[in-house]
């Protein structure tokens, strides 16, 4: 794409970000795709910001939410996503720190339910674990996968925790 201006920039990101909410991380990354330069990003993200047009905190606490209800996300999985978007550490912090893991597990205990009609194994311990692996993998804590399993061969199980 060739280089566009930064007025031009500043009115496709306020058009788009009236449409959906975004972080300052996709802004500048579709800045830098336009060819805009360093100082240009910068004017036009402190134009949006002021505008609020973009706010990093309302878009973390939105985005923590919409990926536990709709893509069934555990925290460290939704932790990596908004890492990927730049979300500084202590706003994605802050974010996740609104959901209890009350409210994790309730994602997490129908999910292992769903998922424990499918998987097989030659024993209840080996049945578990792959149940733990399918919570890891969806980013849940081994707290609240443990709560939801309830079972006493995964509390022996410290090799997933960090």
């Amino acid at each position: 794409m060739r280089e566009i201006s930064e007025e031009k920039a500043l009115a496709l990101l306020a058009t788009e970000c009236s449409k959906a909410e975004h972080c300052s991380g996709e802004m500048m990354q579709k800045m830098e795709k336009w060819g805009l330069s360093a100082d240009a990003r910068q004017r036009v993200l402190c134009r949006l910001v002021d505008d609020r047009y973009v706010d990093d905190r309302r878009f973390a606490t939105l985005f923590v939410r919409d990926k536990l209800k709709f893509n069934k996300w555990g925290r460290r999985k939704i932790a990596e996503a908004m890492w990927q978007k730049r979300i500084p550490a202590d706003i994605q912090g802050e974010a996740l720190a609104v959901i209890s893991d009350d409210d994790y597990a309730e994602v997490l205990a129908p999910l292992l339910k769903a998922k424990a009609r499918s998987v097989k194994g030659s024993s209840d311990y080996e049945r578990s674990m792959k149940l733990v692996k399918y919570a890891l993998g969806r980013g849940f804590d081994m707290q609240v996968i443990r709560r939801c399993l309830g079972d006493a061969s995964v509390q022996d199980i410290d090799d997933y925790d960090s």
